[in-house]
């Protein structure tokens, strides 16, 4: 039995998928794409409608050149830029806390600047925690009259190889009313680093099975090298980084808290392959302590690795309590199944590392993603719009994005960053 439909409308008609927010201002620009990469776009709102940003200007690849971080303002949505001010400060990450703008970096030690007056001029770094420390400009939130961001403390260096195993994701808590560059300030959670979780890891025989993780031999503590020539494409050693902080706040929900003591981890999951994020909880204690370990599903299964498109890549988790959904901003990946040795010259590293398509989703769970959008996309592999940045302004999505053009050394190192505006994205949830 089949079933004819007559005299459809028009708009039944099948239509490709256009993107959001294609057009863009160009916030920064490299002196020298060859040499000079820019990182790390970070945004936030103020409640005065300013919106404050900052990215990094790598010197990673000249000597001569200085790594430093620049902060700008717009008063007018994002059409214009004012520089403000520049920081030796690393991948540094905006929030806000009361009345005060704060910075808080990506080094050892642990730094952090305030802005008093909306991000116009800022104080000088001060440390507030030892130790080696990463990040991405990932979100925060604010809950209990508190504000919570998660970094990632590198546990020791195990791994010779890019290291994401080393790294342990820490929540970090404060009051916001205190004067947070100050170190008696923060409270900071306990250390899981991924390479203690997974039984032989360390002997490369990974206990897992059924669902293809890792997707390349792994070869602790070094690299996997997949493809020598003409690119070294190498797989390192499992691992998770650029961690997001959420809290469930649907009493239905599983692993809902009723109260509130629990925070959800979610971070970019490293295992060569797709569709993964990985997963913590922090539950904070009677004596003010917090304490990291892994969810559980109600079968008592822990949960490490979390369905979640484009969870192989940086993504940036937005709560809106108008929707009462969380927004995804990330990448999406096309062809992570072809052999590394067949990928064309301007795809960066492995085929799962796909970063000119950058898209939203949204979710009343954190589980269940739906696909908002393409919010932009590069015109080849190598013109990235990637690990970007959001932020709510009135009905819209400011974005921040690490993006490339022609010019751009690869996906990986872009010479731009660039701001896109998602106009009513509430009208997007169906």
């Amino acid at each position: 039995m089949s079933l004819l439909i007559l005299n459809a409308p028009s708009s039944w008609a099948a239509h490709p998928i256009r993107p959001l927010a294609q057009e863009h201002v160009v916030v920064g620009k490299s002196p020298n794409p060859a040499t000079i990469p820019l990182y790390n776009p970070s945004i936030v709102r103020l409640d005065t409608g300013r919106l404050v940003a900052s990215y990094m200007v790598s010197g990673k690849y000249d000597r001569n050149v200085k790594s430093t971080t620049h902060v700008l303002t717009s008063d007018d949505h994002g059409a214009t830029w004012q520089s403000r001010h520049e920081t030796s400060i690393g991948q540094t990450r905006l929030f806000t806390a009361a009345d005060a703008v704060y910075m808080i970096g990506s080094s050892s030690p642990l730094y952090i600047q305030r802005s008093l007056d909306h991000g116009a001029n800022w104080s000088d770094r001060s440390a507030i925690a030892s130790g080696r420390w990463h990040q991405s400009a990932t979100n925060f939130i604010h809950s209990k009259g508190n504000v919570y961001l998660a970094l990632e403390k590198r546990i020791n260096s195990e791994i010779d190889a890019w290291d994401p195993g080393d790294l342990a994701p820490v929540l970090m808590r404060a009051k916001t009313q205190d004067d947070l560059t100050k170190p008696e300030s923060w409270t900071f959670s306990s250390e899981l680093a991924f390479k203690d979780i997974i039984p032989g890891y360390r002997e490369n025989n990974l206990d897992l099975d059924y669902f293809g993780v890792p997707f390349y031999a792994q070869k602790f503590p070094k690299s996997n090298i997949l493809v020598r020539k003409p690119f070294n494409r190498n797989s390192a050693p499992m691992g998770w980084l650029e961690t997001n902080v959420a809290q469930i706040k649907d009493p239905s929900h599983y692993w809902h808290d009723p109260t509130g003591r629990t925070f959800h981890l979610l971070m970019r999951s490293h295992t060569g392959g797709t569709g993964f994020a990985n997963l913590a909880k922090v539950t904070e204690n009677d004596d003010g302590t917090m304490t990291t370990s892994l969810e559980t599903a109600p079968s008592g299964k822990q949960m490490l690795f979390l369905s979640l498109p484009g969870g192989q890549m940086r993504f940036h988790i937005l709560y809106d309590a108008k929707t009462e959904l969380y927004w995804m901003l990330g990448s999406q990946a096309t062809d992570s199944m072809t052999r590394a040795e067949k990928l064309p010259p301007d795809r960066y590293s492995l085929p799962n590392n796909e970063r000119h398509r950058l898209v939203l989703h949204f979710s009343k769970n954190l589980v269940d993603w739906c696909f908002a959008g393409l919010v932009a996309k590069g015109a080849t592999a190598s013109r990235a719009r990637h690990y970007a940045a959001m932020t709510i302004d009135g009905d819209d999505l400011a974005i921040l994005s690490r993006s490339g053009d022609e010019d751009a050394r690869n996906a990986h190192d872009g010479n731009l960053i660039t701001f896109h505006r998602v106009r009513d994205f509430r009208n997007l949830v169906y």
